[in-house]
């Protein structure tokens, strides 16, 4: 049962512990595996890979099955149904368009006295991308994944993706790969194909940033890598926000919360509303569409555990809330939606107006959906093609510019203790201006 709570306090506490929903005591001992797991693909490379791929996934490979072949790469376009296909594509579309129009672009200023300042972006030489496999398929993680990287121009993409039975990839990862350009792919999961990718192996390249989602072993092992090569976030369990007012559809508010609680069973789906027929209908709809559903034991879990609904005075102080919790996903399922816009600060992604589920953004409509969970889209964003650029300062100095500065430079180094800071400006000035 979703519970209903009145008590602004304790709405508060309730948020506050489903935002930490995942301090769990566990995780010590789990980093203590994971960072055996790295050190020892570390020094082992494939070796580690295949004995970890059987441990953990009880699959048996060889070395050569790790690459996927340019024939499996082929006949995963056979396997695929059209309709899935033209899906694939379309998304690809949309995701591309959006993210082209993030592209951050270099410049220059040139300034009095010759001097020249400016930033440049460029991108990292390979980037790695983490795809849930086994008994999952996420074709849209591939393409939220590698499309922005692709747009960033990284010349070299490589994806890892655990195996299934028999060795299997499903075909719809393949086919988005391929679509979204990525032509190198590795069938092995897990924090040993973090490490992989960290270190590199015998087989599977070093990158320089991994993106992507995994389970707790997959998101500890990008957090102890963190460093020697960039991460794009600590990914958590999937999250949304729903503020609704009288106007919304409780059948379509009750999915929205279910279609969150349905990806894991510490899943979040939390409604805020001022209107108290609306809460019950919700309540009771969302029981409803439970009877039948074909994951109900899990998505049952995350609603008893992590779901709440909360009667508010007002919008505003629905706004407050959502900006304490900071959610992954936040739907403003309102009137006005735009009015309400004003007061939000924090959200991973917000979805306007009573035609836009969350799942649009899943899906289709262009924006990432790889996004800051658990509180910290309080200070973090989306993926996107920023991820894989960085910037470097372009600074240019005149003899004359640097004659105007050269003495509040040498009074900072002195006052730093820098010798030769001030000298290497001293040295200079003295070559310029052979009098003084």
């Amino acid at each position: 049962m979703l519970r209903i709570i009145t008590d602004f306090t304790e709405a508060q506490a309730e948020l506050k512990r489903i935002c930490e929903r995942t301090h769990d005591a566990q995780v010590v001992h789990k980093e203590a595996t994971v960072r055996e797991v790295l050190q020892t693909v570390k020094r082992q490379g494939d070796e580690a890979l295949i004995h970890y791929t059987l441990e953990f996934d009880q699959q048996r490979l060889h070395i050569e099955d790790l690459r996927v072949s340019g024939a499996e790469l082929d006949a995963a376009y056979q396997k695929v149904s059209k309709d899935l296909l033209d899906a694939i594509r379309l998304a690809a579309k949309n995701i591309e368009t959006f993210h082209r129009q993030r592209i951050p672009k270099s410049w220059v200023n040139f300034g009095e006295d010759d001097v020249v300042l400016g930033k440049r972006y460029t991108p990292v030489d390979r980037a790695g991308i983490y795809i849930p496999g086994g008994s999952a398929s996420y074709p849209s993680s591939v393409l939220m994944n590698a499309i922005p990287a692709k747009v960033a121009g990284v010349p070299r993409l490589v994806m890892i993706t655990p195996p299934g039975g028999q060795k299997h990839l499903n075909p719809a990862l393949l086919v988005a790969a391929q679509e979204a350009g990525v032509q190198e792919i590795y069938r092995v999961g897990g924090a040993q194909a973090i490490a992989a990718l960290a270190y590199g192996t015998q087989t599977i390249p070093k990158v320089d940033v991994i993106t992507g989602p995994g389970n707790i072993y997959v998101t500890l092992a990008k957090k102890l890598v963190y460093g020697i090569v960039g991460i794009d976030s600590l990914a958590g369990p999937s999250e949304v926000l729903v503020i609704a007012d009288g106007e919304a559809d409780p059948i379509h508010v009750a999915a929205d919360l279910l279609a969150q609680a349905e990806h894991d069973s510490l899943a979040a789906a939390v409604l805020l509303t001022p209107d108290p027929q609306l809460a019950r209908a919700v309540q009771g709809e969302v029981e409803r569409q439970l009877t039948d559903h074909p994951r109900r034991e899990l998505t049952e879990k995350a609603i008893a555990h992590w779901g709440i609904i909360v009667l508010v005075e007002s919008l505003d102080q629905a706004a407050q809330l959502s900006n304490l919790f900071a959610p992954e996903h936040l739907e403003l399922a309102v009137a006005e939606p735009w009015e309400l816009l004003e007061g939000i600060r924090h959200a991973g992604a917000i979805f306007l107006g009573f035609s836009t589920p969350e799942a649009v953004g899943d899906y289709i409509a262009g924006p990432n959906h790889t996004l800051p969970t658990s509180g910290a889209a309080r200070y973090a964003s989306a993926l996107g093609v920023e991820t894989f650029l960085k910037h470097s300062s372009l600074i240019q100095y005149s003899p004359l510019a640097l004659n105007k500065v050269a003495q509040s430079i040498q009074t900072l180094a002195a006052a730093e203790g820098l010798h030769s800071h001030a000298e290497s400006v001293r040295v200079r000035i003295k070559k310029n201006n052979p009098d003084t």
